[in-house]
């Protein structure tokens, strides 16, 4: 059993606190600025640096915003029903990977058009450093003793502050999914990446990692306000299921033309 004592808070600066999870948030971008350079080189896509510094702007805002509202609206709504102010304290938490994702997709998409670029051909690389970010993330959340497991009683158990019981370390069984994610992508680009139709890559995260998050959701606490909804499955089950089936039908479209 690992009693969870660890600090949010890497250090301050003054009134300010500079925290593990916004120090992740921010390695994530970095990583992916020079990633994306690397793979837009790679696989011969006509965009300058900056071109590359404004998409991760757009994926950014879109991003927080679509994790923000799909979280107010499938997670909590009712409360923010009664408290439309309390939308916009992101600092608080609660966003919403698949409505970060759908974000990220609208404003990726007038990226495209504003530069004239096939969608799948920024999609199919974005999810590489993608998943790495996520992988990041799960680390913060593990380190904020948030988003924690179920209660078990396995060897390597966590003692989160304020929950009862010793809990599955949800957040790190996310973060090593993330990982491999990252890793088969990047090999499959690597290797493949003159072979494969566009559209291939990013259909193949959005499946992979709704089926890796589904199972590991059995070993999550559901969220406190929702509980489990039907049939035993969360809500993150639930939008998995539909985020895997829309997965395979375009990836059954582009594979069969």
């Amino acid at each position: 059993m690992f009693i969870h004592n660890l600090d949010p808070v890497l250090f301050h600066l003054g009134p300010l606190e500079i925290r593990y999870y916004g120090l992740f948030f921010a390695l994530g971008f970095i990583i992916a600025y020079f990633l994306l350079n690397y793979l837009v080189k790679k696989n011969e896509i006509n965009l300058k640096k900056e071109d590359i510094a404004d998409f991760l702007f757009y994926i950014a805002i879109g991003s927080i915003v679509g994790a923000r509202l799909f979280y107010v609206v499938f997670y909590n709504f009712n409360f923010y029903l009664t408290n439309l102010t309390k939308i916009f304290y992101v600092w608080e938490g609660g966003l919403s990977f698949h409505g970060g994702l759908i974000g990220a997709i609208i404003t990726g998409y007038f990226f495209c058009k504003k530069k004239n670029i096939d969608f799948y051909i920024m999609a199919d690389i974005t999810v590489i450093p993608l998943a790495f970010g996520l992988f990041l993330g799960r680390i913060g959340n593990f380190i904020n003793g948030e988003l924690v497991g179920r209660i078990t009683n396995v060897p390597w158990c966590v003692q989160f502050k304020d929950f009862e019981g010793c809990r599955h370390p949800s957040q790190l069984y996310e973060s090593a999914k993330n990982l491999f994610i990252f890793f088969f992508l990047f090999f499959i680009n690597n290797k493949y990446h003159k072979k494969l139709k566009r559209g291939t890559l990013f259909w193949s995260f959005v499946i992979l990692y709704s089926v890796l998050r589904f199972l590991i959701e059995f070993f999550r606490a559901p969220d406190e306000q929702l509980g489990f909804i039907i049939m035993g499955l969360t809500m993150g089950q639930l939008l998995n299921i539909v985020m895997f089936m829309v997965g395979v039908i375009f990836l059954y479209k582009i594979l069969k033309k």
